[in-house]
């Protein structure tokens, strides 16, 4: 049988000579030389690799849902993935709908154990990255703390005697919050604290 190949290329400018033509001749021409029949080529032009949605690319990841492919055959890694998370995280959408991937430029398919292996080495080099993400964050949150900043909402002051005027007035919990700029649940809490202060901060 034979197999039904998605081409995917990405410009990310349509000025400064780039053409997404030039990706799409030679993906074809490989296609060709394999013996794949083209099911369809999604092309994204003038869009960022960094941009969370790219209009072709959802187009592909649909039909990839629908199986109207078997392989996806790209240019280039960058030209596919805009992080190295979301990269690995649609080569395993593709692995668990038995897609197989091949980059052109990147010598990278797939569909063959030492394909299989580098995809291996993505993924672990994805949560590396993650990894160093989440120390940086603990470290930048450590020495703020370290420095006397507050982590997390300001505290906000809320004069409870306004709060009994308003209630007093007839006006709901939810109305007072709205006009006071506070949550629903800090209108409440304040609320059953009244008796026993004239303010509170929450």
């Amino acid at each position: 049988m034979t197999a039904r190949v998605a081409i995917y290329a990405r410009v990310s400018t349509t000025n400064h000579g780039q053409d997404a033509g030039l990706q799409t001749g030679e993906l074809r021409e490989f296609s060709e030389a394999r013996g794949w029949r083209l099911a369809d080529e999604y092309v994204d032009s003038g869009v960022s690799g960094s941009k969370d949605s790219r209009p072709e690319l959802n187009r592909l990841m649909a039909d990839a849902k629908r199986r109207k492919f078997d392989v996806v055959l790209v240019w280039k890694l960058d030209r596919f993935g805009r992080s190295l998370r979301h990269l690995v995280n649609a080569l395993a959408e593709f692995e668990s709908l038995g897609i197989a991937f091949v980059s052109l430029s990147d010598n990278l398919d797939l569909s063959t154990a030492s394909g299989r292996l580098m995809f291996n080495i993505i993924g672990a080099m994805a949560e590396f990255e993650r990894e160093l993400i989440r120390e940086r964050v603990k470290a930048g949150m450590k020495n703020a703390k370290a420095k006397g900043a507050r982590i997390g909402r300001p505290r906000v002051t809320v004069d409870a005697s306004q709060i009994a005027k308003l209630r007093d007035s007839g006006a709901s919990m939810r109305a007072i919050a709205a006009r006071l700029g506070v949550s629903l649940g800090t209108v409440a809490a304040c609320s059953k604290r009244l008796p026993r202060r004239a303010s509170v901060v929450a």
